[in-house]
């Protein structure tokens, strides 16, 4: 039985983790494509680190475990090879691969892990520690140790990323070494974990998802009732702690003179009746409407590498609009849309198109209105002459989420006011089950693979015939979903 550093790291956030980890792993949740693009992503930050040691060799791992080791040894022991890449030890079935071990002085050696986070996480110190631990019990004297992250104030200037300034390093030599001495005892509790016959016995909690959503979480998280008091919004850490100590679990539960909000009593309410609840203030919140009504929505993606001038790591690129027009009350709406079909920079194209799809009067409606005036910010920070046409639009920006979070609530929200979640309850005749891009993180996907150069002609007709209809999807439900809170105050 082995021990590897990712599972290490995983029986650091949770023991039964590990352990189903190894002996159950069939009870995993399978992987989506957002897991695939965070490990892609993750293999191209690694590949630009390399840059800055040139010359250094890979270790091929296709051969297996024992060969990699082997092929380890034999670059250790070459001097002419200045760094090694995925070079992998073993020591009493502990089994590591550092990113990157560079040669030094005197037959010293240094240890580089590369993160493509932008800054230095807690389980960082472990990953590194277990790495240090046994490349030291494998003969190797190790000058230091170092975590490259990324920097998150670098900015492209050319065309080029610069490795240099794109990462930050930090030396946890000594973090490393004083971690030693727990280590030994974690490794030693996790073997014994692992040669019991059944899985510990793990409460459910934070560590579900910390640092990482746990693979098994549903395994060990089973889905609640409908009246669980965890979907009371905003119900702080306090109160559910006073409502456990009581005992209570169902809203039906909590007493008349529990302390809660007006709006968490008027939730409570409703989930105890299983009718929604609409407040009397409702109404007056679209006397501030202006006609024409653009209902605007707009998808995104941060790639850790910026990929043209003027980004940082993880700036939204904008690469698809959609617009769904009103001009008067009752009105059919009209759809406007934009999508980027190629490589190329799309945020020229994106934001000119736009600025003419919303015209210069009306209200634009949204959900979520700081994503939107942060992303069309960023566009007038790339594009100036575009800032005073951007200004006039987020004047203009009208959104709908604080109106339904503050007055209304629905029992089907089960405590999410995301249009995900509002939008079924509300208006239950539109759906996005069924739909190949279901939703933004799908959509982001979609287009990377889309615009990626590997499809078919057909293949690449369908793809993007997927992303119109989502992100129509989007702004059609926004204007179904004023009509159905407009329609309730009429009625």
């Amino acid at each position: 039985m082995k021990i590897s550093k990712s599972k290490f790291i995983a029986g650091v956030q949770c023991l039964k983790r590990l352990y189903l980890l190894v002996h159950a792993h069939e009870l995993a949740a399978q992987p989506d494509g957002s897991n695939q693009a965070i490990i892609d992503q993750g293999r191209e930050v690694g590949l630009l680190a390399r840059q800055l040691f040139p010359g250094g060799v890979e270790v091929d791992g296709s051969g297996g475990l024992e060969a990699a080791v082997r092929t380890t040894r034999e670059l250790v022991k070459n001097p002419d090879v200045p760094a090694i890449f995925e070079a992998a030890f073993e020591h009493n079935d502990v089994v590591v691969k550092t990113d990157i071990l560079q040669r030094r002085k005197e037959n010293l050696w240094r240890v580089v892990e590369v993160k493509s986070t932008a800054n230095l996480k807690d389980h960082h110190s472990e990953d590194v520690a277990i790495q240090s631990y046994v490349l030291s019990h494998s003969g190797l004297k190790l000058a230091s140790v170092w975590l490259a992250h990324i920097n998150r104030s670098y900015v492209l200037t050319g065309t080029t990323v610069d490795p240099r300034q794109f990462f930050s390093f930090r030396n946890l030599t000594t973090r490393t070494q004083n971690l030693q001495p727990e280590l030994k005892l974690r490794l030693r509790e996790q073997f014994r974990i692992l040669a019991v016959p059944e899985p510990p016995d793990v409460p459910t909690g934070p560590h579900c998802i910390n640092p990482v959503v746990c693979e098994f979480f549903y395994h060990c998280n089973h889905p609640k009732p409908d009246d669980y008091i965890g979907y009371l919004p905003r119900l702080d850490a306090s109160a559910m702690q006073q409502l456990d100590e009581m005992g209570i679990e169902s809203v039906h539960d909590i007493p008349a003179d529990f302390k809660l909000s007006e709006f968490q009593r008027r939730a409570c309410t409703a989930m105890q009746t299983g009718q929604p609840r609409f407040s009397e203030e409702l109404n007056a919140e679209f006397e501030s409407l202006s006609y024409p009504l653009y209902f605007m929505d707009f998808e995104t993606v941060n790639p850790a590498i910026p990929r043209f001038p003027g980004m940082h790591p993880y700036d939204h690129l904008p690469f698809q609009w959609s617009v769904h027009v009103q001009k008067q009350p009752g009105a059919a709406p009209e759809h406007l849309e934009f999508l980027a079909t190629d490589c190329g920079d799309p945020r020229r194209a994106f934001i000119s198109s736009l600025c003419e799809a919303l015209g210069e009067h009306g209200s634009i409606i949204v959900y979520n209105q700081q994503f939107e005036s942060e992303r069309l910010w960023d566009l007038a920070g790339w594009l100036p002459e575009y800032t005073q046409r951007i200004r006039d639009i987020q004047g203009r920006l009208w959104d709908l989420l604080p109106v339904v979070r503050n007055h209304v609530y629905h029992p089907a929200f089960a405590g999410s006011f995301s249009l995900k979640a509002v939008l079924p309850a509300l208006v239950p005749e539109m759906t996005y089950e069924g739909m190949e891009v279901p939703n933004g993180q799908a959509a982001g996907l979609a287009w990377e693979t889309m615009i990626g150069g590997t499809m078919g002609k057909a293949e690449r007709q369908a793809k993007r015939r997927a992303l119109l209809d989502y992100c129509g999807q989007d702004t059609l439900a926004l204007v179904r979903l004023l009509e159905a809170l407009q329609n309730r105050c009429a009625n």
